[in-house]
């Protein structure tokens, strides 16, 4: 029996590149909706509708398909509720929406995709040290026609790290970019699916003559030298070295105290982070744009006065590299803008669409002033549509493997990259 169903890998049968985008901050759904259709006026059809609605609206959200299916035409609709949303008006004006009621729509007409959605009960997991094929079955998106993943997981959803990890395991050419939707008290999920709002997971495939390309943009600077973990149980920080001398944590990180200044001393009370290097995996195909070794910023959750011991957010192991972080607003708009501006140098063609998975730490609560991310990319990009959502979890590619992050900018670049295309299997 063939693994893949051919109906699955249709290429689409439009023949014009076309990005529509709208948004609007209406307190009423139904007036959200009627607002957002009025400004995508016209009946061509789209290949791929992402959707963005405010949890402000939670209450009405299994409403929300529906209601945009009657006036709008798109083969698949995906997407997800967030605490702020990030659209694009008709108009080309893009913003931040932080903690307000706002929906937004993308309409992607993509000619040579090869589009694959998925939705995902994720009670039980195919095991991870089983073969990759129960994975792949299991998302029913073909490997070899899988150039980058979009995926959007419910706060609900139980083990989400090992989701993201049999993602990468079943797919490891394929960078993987999305976020943990927005809480909400309604009886339902925060995830759009077809016509419908469910829980679990949901995503698509790209393939074919387009690839969705990750940017991470952590927001933090290094701060001190990179220390070497000399002893560590599970993710608890025992010994560090540098230049062959050892000491605990607090000590190290005292020593790197006495050399910042006053402002920076302040900032550590708050804002003190811990970059871990990862080397172990590395992607061949398109996808992060860390280079390898990058540091995966961690919080730092408790210290013990005793001994000077520090536990961190993550599983660390001896011989790891690590390096204090600190973040800061000018930091994360020079990261930002560094890793943005060596993306569009990568490529001839321009990004068709830009989309944003946000940490709500970030907006208007770091930059202070608003639409600090948005800014960044349309500084570069003058034109660029911009989407998405402020998360509960951003997640994207860092030294070649998926994570799941906070206080970070997760952004992928839609690309029409036909030289790289690999042709599938039709059984």
């Amino acid at each position: 029996m063939a693994l893949f169903s051919p109906l699955d890998w249709l290429r689409s049968r439009s023949s014009t590149v076309s990005c529509r985008t709208a948004l609007s901050s209406q307190p009423s759904l139904e007036a959200a909706v009627n607002e957002v259709t009025a400004n995508l006026k016209g009946n061509s059809s789209a290949d791929l509708a992402l959707v963005f609605a405010s949890t402000h609206y939670a209450s009405d959200l299994p409403r929300l398909l529906p209601l945009l299916q009657r006036r709008l035409k798109a083969t698949h609709w995906l997407g997800c509720a967030g605490d702020g949303v990030i659209g694009t008006t008709a108009e080309g004006n893009t913003s931040e929406l932080e903690r307000r009621t706002a929906l937004s729509i993308t309409m992607l007409q993509l000619p040579g995709a090869v589009l694959k959605p998925f939705c995902l009960e994720t009670d039980s997991l195919p095991d991870l040290d089983g073969p990759a094929q129960q994975w792949q079955e299991w998302v029913g998106a073909d490997p070899f026609n899988t150039r980058s993943m979009l995926v959007f997981v419910d706060p609900g959803s139980p083990s989400i790290n090992d989701l993201i990890s049999g993602l990468d395991y079943a797919y490891p050419t394929a960078s993987k970019l999305g976020g943990i939707a927005g809480p909400h008290n309604a009886p339902h999920g925060s995830l759009f699916f077809d016509n419908q709002v469910v829980t679990g997971a949901v995503g698509c495939s790209f393939g074919g003559d387009w690839v969705m390309e990750a940017v991470v943009a952590q927001g933090c600077k290094p701060i001190g030298p990179v220390f070497a973990i000399e002893q560590v149980q599970r993710n608890v920080l025992l010994e560090l070295s540098h230049e062959n001398q050892r000491g605990s944590p607090m000590d190290c990180l005292q020593q790197v105290l006495n050399d910042l200044s006053e402002e920076e001393r302040e900032m550590v009370r708050h804002s003190l982070f811990l970059g871990i290097e990862r080397r172990d995996i590395v992607l061949s195909g398109a996808g992060a744009a860390q280079p390898q070794g990058a540091f995966l910023v961690r919080n730092l959750i408790g210290v013990d006065p005793k001994n000077g011991a520090v536990a961190v957010a993550e599983r660390i192991r001896a011989g790891q590299n690590v390096q204090f972080q600190l973040r800061e607003a000018e930091a994360s708009r020079q990261k930002a803008e560094q890793l943005l501006e060596a993306a569009k140098e990568r490529s001839i063609s321009p990004p068709l669409f830009g989309l944003l998975m946000a940490c709500l730490g970030r907006g208007h609560g770091l930059y202070g002033a608003p639409n600090g991310d948005v800014n960044i990319a349309r500084k570069l990009m003058n034109e660029l549509p911009i989407a998405g959502v402020f998360c509960n979890g951003e997640i994207g590619p860092v030294g070649g493997a998926t994570h799941i992050h906070g206080y970070t900018a997760c952004w992928g670049l839609l690309r029409h990259d036909p030289s790289k295309t690999k042709s599938s299997k039709m059984f």
